[in-house]
């Protein structure tokens, strides 16, 4: 993938995180999986199926764990994925290390207004998996969040 298609991906997930149903005290996050190939093997965001469902675990529960094209993957996400979670026993950043899935490209890292210390890149990285950040569109990712950031 070039600079190019991960700027393109992730407007495409900026866009998808405004299908969120706005909620009090939780993100508004899209995530897109794309394939080696630079097609779209699935995308979910943040309240899609119930209200604590998160963005990369909806896109994720629409492959098999098994699924060969996750290898060569990239997940698209607009925020940064949870390190800490109450509501389901496996974190993003777990669900991302149980899946084959190397590369992991997010528009901005989680703000410490309901998590004191994300550390999701930075687990993610220490176990093999390229984060990249997106800086120049955390702006955007921000905008879709700001029923929470004021």
């Amino acid at each position: 993938m070039t600079h190019a298609d991960d700027v393109t991906w992730m407007e495409r997930a900026i866009e998808l995180s405004r299908k969120c149903p706005p909620a009090e005290g939780a993100f508004s996050v899209g995530a897109i999986i794309v394939g080696a190939d630079g097609k779209e093997l699935a995308r979910g965001y943040s309240r899609e199926t119930d209200a604590h469902v998160h963005a990369e675990e909806s896109a994720l529960a629409k492959l098999q764990a098994d699924d060969p094209r996750l290898a060569g993957a990239t997940l698209y996400s607009t925020l940064e994925p949870c390190s800490e979670r109450k509501s389901r026993p496996l974190t993003c950043t777990q669900l991302i290390l149980r899946s084959p899935i190397r590369r992991v490209v997010i528009a901005w890292r989680e703000p410490s207004l309901l998590v004191a210390d994300c550390v999701g890149a930075e687990t993610l990285r220490d176990s093999g998996v390229d984060v990249f950040e997106l800086a120049s569109l955390a702006e955007l990712a921000r905008r879709v969040n700001a029923h929470l950031l004021g």
